[in-house]
């Protein structure tokens, strides 16, 4: 038998990791929840409601459906304050850029509250601008922790988020993904697929391999 996370930790929210996963529909993107900040918002606001009073911040890692689809009912729920990369905002209104007629839907429909950029810092995570993925893609690092919340930038089986999207850059994604190496990464918390609880520099570090590879 496979031993994974779920093996040790089932249930749809992991309450014994150091950032908590929240997983509704595996077709969509993981949620995080950390400290008063939920990071990324595709999940159904009732795998959120128990936590309406604890959510400040809602973070969008960057502006594909999967991440935002409810963003919005999400953020009236909790009354919530929404924090997107300033070349990803537009996502939030645009059809195209959102990716949502995949889904057969359309954008939230919402501004944001909060552009960010690199280095700012919201709470206990500072910002890292990761273009690649998306234009406006960001990971968010405890430096205290270790821990990364990746978005669609790096993967904990060694993958990285395709680049053929509209707005998608391989070579910025490289950089990106260079630029992660450089950290002490302990647990990874990525867009899609299990969390790492440690050694997740050793993920980064693979993704950066089989993109080079790729490159040359």
């Amino acid at each position: 038998m496979r031993v994974g996370i779920r093996t040790i930790c089932p249930g749809p929210l992991l309450l014994c990791m150091p950032v908590q996963w929240i997983l509704d529909d595996p077709s969509f993107a993981n949620s995080f929840l950390t400290g008063d900040v939920l990071v990324d918002a595709g999940v159904m606001p009732m795998a959120v409601s128990r936590y309406r009073e604890r959510i400040k911040k809602i973070i969008l890692t960057h502006c594909h459906y999967d991440h935002i689809a409810y963003v919005k009912e999400i953020a009236h729920m909790c009354k919530a304050e929404v924090y997107i990369h300033e070349l990803d905002a537009t996502g939030l209104v645009d059809d195209f850029r959102s990716l949502s007629m995949n889904f057969a839907s359309h954008s939230p429909g919402t501004l944001p509250d909060h552009t960010v950029k690199d280095g700012d810092r919201i709470d206990d995570l500072v910002v890292i601008h990761t273009p690649g993925h998306t234009p406006g893609s960001i990971c968010l690092f405890n430096e205290t922790t270790g821990d990364l919340i990746s978005g669609d930038t790096v993967f904990t089986d060694g993958c990285f988020g395709r680049f053929d999207f509209p707005g998608g850059d391989r070579a910025a994604l490289a950089r990106s993904i260079d630029a992660l190496c450089t950290l002490e990464i302990n647990g990874l918390y990525p867009g899609h697929g299990e969390p790492a609880l440690q050694d997740g520099a050793r993920h980064v570090h693979a993704a950066r391999q089989l993109l080079g590879m790729m490159v040359h």
